[in-house]
C-alpha cells in the first residue's frame, strides 16, 4: 500500500488564508499551550482549517510547508480508508481535499454564528480553541465530505473521535446548513438522515433522532438500513436544552422549540413549541 497526494489543495488553502481578516486571527506568530491528541488526522485537519489558532501559523506563510502538511495528512487518510475499501481510495482522498477550501469557508461562518449566538463569547479565537460545538462541527463537516465521496466508515471514525472529545454525537451523514451553532453541547445527538437548514442553534442534550426502527423482511431481526428516519430542520430554528425531535418530521423555518420539549410531528413555519404545564414543586423542611 503506497500513496502520495499529488493534488493542489495547498494552493487554494493558502489563498484562503490570505483572505482572513479581523475578527479572525491574522497573526501567524501566535503561540498557545500544547494540546495532545490521540488521532493525528483529526488534529491535522483542525490545524489546516484554523492554523493561526493551533500553533501552525507558518502554514499561512510558507507554501511548501503547507504542501508537506497536506501530503502527510492525505497519506493518513488514505491509510484510514484503505482497510474498508474495495478499490484504491486515492480518488476519494483527492476529492475531499479539493473540497477543503469550501469547507473552511463554511466553518468560518459557523464561528461567526457562535459569536453572534452566545452572549458569553468574547472573541473568535476563544470560540475556535475552546468551544466543543465548533470542534464537533469542524470534524463533522470534513467527515461528511468523506461520507459523500464514498468512505462512510472512515468518516464515522472521525465523528466518533469528536464525540469522545466533546460529548457531541453528529453522524457524518447528517446534512447541516451554514451558520450552525451548538451551545454547550454535552449530550447532543444528531442522526444520519437529519437535514438542518441555515442559522440553526441547538443547546445541550438535544436529540434529533429516530422515533422507531423498521426491521428487514427476514428472520434475522436485522434493522432496516438506508431509509429516512430523522427530522428535517428549517432555517433560523432554535432548539432548547433537553428537547427531543424524533422521526422523519419536518420543522419549518423560524421555529423556536422550548427546553425539554418532545416533538414527533411536523411543526409549521413561525411557530413556538413549549411545555405549557410545568410540574409543581413542593418543599418541606429537612429533619
Amino acid at each position: 500500500m503506497s500513496y502520495t497526494y499529488a493534488g493542489d489543495a495547498h494552493l487554494a488553502l493558502f489563498a484562503s488564508y490570505r483572505e482572513d481578516d479581523e475578527p479572525f486571527p491574522t497573526d501567524a506568530s501566535l503561540n498557545f499551550p500544547r494540546r495532545d491528541h490521540l488521532r493525528d488526522d483529526v488534529h491535522m485537519f483542525i490545524r489546516l482549517v484554523f492554523p493561526r489558532c493551533w500553533n501552525a501559523g507558518s502554514l499561512t506563510e510558507v507554501k511548501s510547508e503547507l504542501r508537506e502538511e497536506i501530503v502527510d495528512l492525505a497519506g493518513l487518510c488514505y491509510a484510514g480508508i484503505y482497510p474498508y475499501a474495495d478499490e484504491d481510495p486515492a480518488s476519494i482522498v483527492e476529492a475531499v481535499f479539493d473540497r477543503l477550501p469550501e469547507i473552511r469557508r463554511t466553518l468560518k461562518k459557523d464561528v461567526e454564528a457562535a459569536y453572534k449566538g452566545d452572549p458569553a463569547a468574547r472573541s473568535y479565537i476563544e470560540i475556535i480553541r475552546s468551544y466543543p460545538g465548533l470542534q464537533a462541527i469542524v470534524v463533522q463537516r470534513i467527515a461528511h465530505a468523506f461520507y459523500e465521496e464514498g468512505a462512510p466508515e472512515y468518516a464515522r471514525e472521525l465523528t466518533e473521535y469528536a464525540k469522545m472529545e466533546t460529548g457531541i454525537d453528529i453522524h457524518p451523514g447528517a446534512e447541516i446548513g451554514e451558520y450552525f451553532f451548538i451551545d454547550h453541547g454535552t449530550g447532543v445527538v444528531i442522526g444520519e438522515t437529519t437535514r438542518i437548514g441555515d442559522w440553526a442553534r441547538i443547546y445541550q442534550d438535544v436529540t434529533l433522532g429516530a422515533l422507531h426502527f423498521e426491521e428487514e423482511e427476514d428472520d434475522e431481526h436485522t434493522l432496516k438500513k438506508g431509509y429516512k428516519r430523522h427530522p428535517d430542520i428549517g432555517d433560523s430554528v432554535v432548539i432548547g436544552a433537553g428537547s427531543k425531535v424524533l422521526g422523519a418530521v419536518t420543522v419549518g423555518d423560524h421555529v423556536s422549540i422550548g427546553a425539554n420539549s418532545w416533538v414527533a410531528e411536523d411543526v409549521p413555519d413561525n411557530t413556538s413549541v413549549y411545555i405549557s404545564d410545568h410540574p409543581t414543586h413542593e418543599r418541606k423542611p429537612k429533619r
